[in-house]
């Protein structure tokens, strides 16, 4: 599967959804919960503002913004895949007094208003973009002046570092293995792919700002594994 394939990559988040959620938390034993709280601390969404998560996939960031953001705020979860959101949606049903709304489209042209948001996440969704500067723009595009951001990915290591030797190890030798169990081999096998071509933390701070961001801020997260951009409109 070719990196940034808009069709394939939504024919992927279609076919993973059913196990997504189990095999992040077995994957990363359970740690992707605490990075999603870390970046949502670093942002401190208040109650009455109004987020957006971009690809936000089934669902996890959303809930949990909205459970911040009662009373008189809410979320709109955008994804390209329907299955993830299909998930998203029987979770939100759950807990239905959560201001949570959800939509299916395309993080490059979204066809929202301008201006709208006062905040917005997006959690492995930039990577998979066919060009993460342009989704960086269509972001800033939604966001009110002053308003925060945050993109939570893996972090992109240099070449031949110890890092980079241990999340290759991880990638082939866990992800790739265990996600084989439930037929999902070549679908985390994109995974170590897509990295080769995402920009680093400081690349990414580069685009932010040529994307108009008034501040852009990388900030490492699992001993640099993942890393968190964090944005001001």
């Amino acid at each position: 599967m070719r990196p940034g394939d808009p069709q394939a990559v939504e024919q992927l988040f279609d076919a993973v959804a059913p196990n997504y959620d189990r095999l992040n938390d077995l994957l990363s034993l359970g740690l992707h919960r605490i990075w999603k709280r870390q970046l949502l601390a670093w942002l401190s969404p208040l109650p009455g503002e109004h987020w957006l998560d971009l690809c936000c996939g089934t669902g996890d960031l959303a809930l949990a913004l909205a459970r911040r953001l009662r009373p008189g705020g809410s979320v709109l979860g955008l994804d390209a895949a329907e299955a993830p959101l299909a998930v998203a949606r029987r979770r939100a049903a759950v807990e239905p007094w959560l201001p949570l709304s959800w939509l299916q489209g395309d993080a490059l042209d979204t066809g929202l208003p301008s201006h709208r948001f006062d905040g917005a996440v997006m959690a492995y969704g930039l990577r998979n973009l066919a060009d993460p500067g342009a989704g960086l723009i269509e972001l800033r595009r939604l966001l009110r002046p002053g308003a925060r951001a945050g993109v939570l990915d893996f972090n992109r290591m240099g070449e031949g570092s110890l890092a980079a030797r241990f999340q290759r190890f991880y990638l082939r030798r866990l992800v790739v293995p265990v996600a084989a169990q439930v037929g999902l081999r070549e679908h985390y096998a994109y995974l170590e792919a897509s990295l080769q071509q995402f920009p680093k933390g400081e690349a990414q701070e580069r685009l932010a700002r040529d994307a108009g961001f008034a501040a852009a801020s990388h900030r490492p997260l699992a001993a640099g594994q993942m890393g968190a951009l964090l944005l001001t409109a």
